[in-house]
C-alpha cells in the first residue's frame, strides 16, 4: 500500500505497523523519535499495535542536540 513518509511516498505491505515501518527505515537507532500519522502523535507503546492504512500520513520526528 502507498504511504506518504515525511512528505516522501513510501510502499509498504498491508497490515504494517508503525513499529514494522520503523524496522525498514531506521533499523539502527530508534531512540528520541516522535511520530504522527495524519498529524495525530502515536505513543511509543502504541507503535506495535497501530497500523497503517492506505494513504496515511507518517511524519517522523528525531530530537536533536544543538546549542
Amino acid at each position: 500500500m502507498d504511504i506518504s513518509v515525511n512528505q516522501q511516498a513510501q510502499t509498504v505491505a498491508d497490515n504494517c505497523s508503525l513499529q514494522q515501518l520503523l524496522q525498514i527505515l531506521l533499523p539502527q537507532n530508534q531512540n528520541g523519535i516522535a511520530i504522527a500519522v495524519n498529524n495525530a502523535i502515536v505513543p511509543k507503546p502504541s507503535w506495535a499495535e497501530h497500523l497503517l492504512h492506505p494513504n496515511d500520513s507518517v511524519t517522523i520526528i528525531r530530537a536533536t542536540q544543538g546549542g
